[in-house]
């Protein structure tokens, strides 16, 4: 293990392509040779407590970007966290360790351009060379590259690589509409016309989404109740298709003036834009919330019913 220790100290003051030609003859594997450095009893310890030492000790190769006790110390800080509490979560020790680590053996050689390998955690990292340094993500930099072992290569990082969360699931076009709150009589006639399955795929769509108020206003009009417009499914259907246009149509692709879509029912509707940003539907409705974003579409919410004429 003392060649090990030696290869940290002479990589430590050499640059990476110095590193690259001095690198010594490896005797040990990964964790052999982080444990030799004394620098990574962290790194060691979390390794341990997420279950991955015999991972790091298998054939590989594996290329490990491992962070310092003292890049672990900056973590803590960050965190607000004791190294007892980050090595009691182990759901994340484990996402956060596997980040590190990507299947094969890469030398600081082979990092000759903007890379973005994917780690054994899924996720991708952006590995930059530049002015003799390598980044990773565009904060930590690799101090000591090219540190062999007999299953792989370590790069020793200043900062410990935190991957990204993914953003929560957009909801849909009926999901936006619930939570919204001032779409309950559109939703409940999407339920009873059978059009929620439709409303909840893949799309695109845009939807003309008319208010809770603008369906009271429809049923005075209508000398009707809600409880009689929702008693009749192929009527309902074909106003409610009334008021989707296949594709994504936001305001801004709206020229001034005219817009003629067609929408699922089979019939037109004209959108009109004005030169303030006002638009209207059929010279009757108006879009008074334009572009509201959902997973599988956009809504415009409309102040009035379209009703197709018989």
């Amino acid at each position: 293990m003392a060649a090990a220790t030696l290869a940290f100290g002479v990589f430590a003051t050499a640059t990476m392509s110095e590193a690259a030609s001095a690198a010594a003859v490896p005797t040990g594997d990964i964790v052999a040779t982080a444990q030799s450095a004394g620098q990574f009893t962290v790194l060691l310890e979390a390794a341990q407590a997420a279950g991955l030492v015999s991972a790091l000790q298998g054939p590989g190769p594996l290329t490990v970007f491992a962070p310092t006790d003292a890049a672990f110390g900056a973590l803590l800080t960050k965190l607000g966290k004791t190294k007892a509490e980050l090595l009691a979560d182990v759901p994340l020790l484990t996402k956060v360790l596997k980040y590190h680590v990507l299947s094969g053996a890469v030398p600081s050689s082979a990092i000759t351009g903007p890379l973005g390998p994917v780690t054994l955690e899924g996720r991708q990292l952006l590995i930059i060379p530049k002015d003799g340094k390598i980044t990773i993500n565009g904060t930590a930099t690799v101090t000591t590259a090219d540190v062999q072992a007999t299953n792989g290569v370590i790069h020793v990082i200043d900062q410990v690589l935190i991957p990204p969360t993914p953003a929560p699931a957009q909801p849909d076009i009926v999901d936006t509409a619930a939570a919204a709150g001032s779409f309950t009589t559109l939703l409940a006639a999407a339920k009873a016309a059978g059009l929620v399955d439709a409303l909840k795929g893949p799309g695109p769509f845009t939807v003309f989404a008319p208010t809770d108020r603008a369906f009271k206003t429809l049923i005075r009009r209508l000398h009707t109740t809600p409880e009689k417009l929702l008693s009749d499914p192929a009527k309902l259907a074909s106003i409610l298709k009334y008021h989707v246009v296949s594709g994504e149509v936001f305001s801004s692709q709206l020229k001034v003036g005219r817009n003629v879509v067609t929408t699922l029912n089979g019939r037109k509707i004209v959108v009109r834009k004005y030169r303030n940003g006002t638009v209207t539907v059929n010279g009757t409705a108006r879009v008074t919330t334009a572009n509201v974003d959902a997973s599988n579409g956009v809504i415009h919410v409309i102040d009035r019913v379209l009703v197709p004429r018989s």
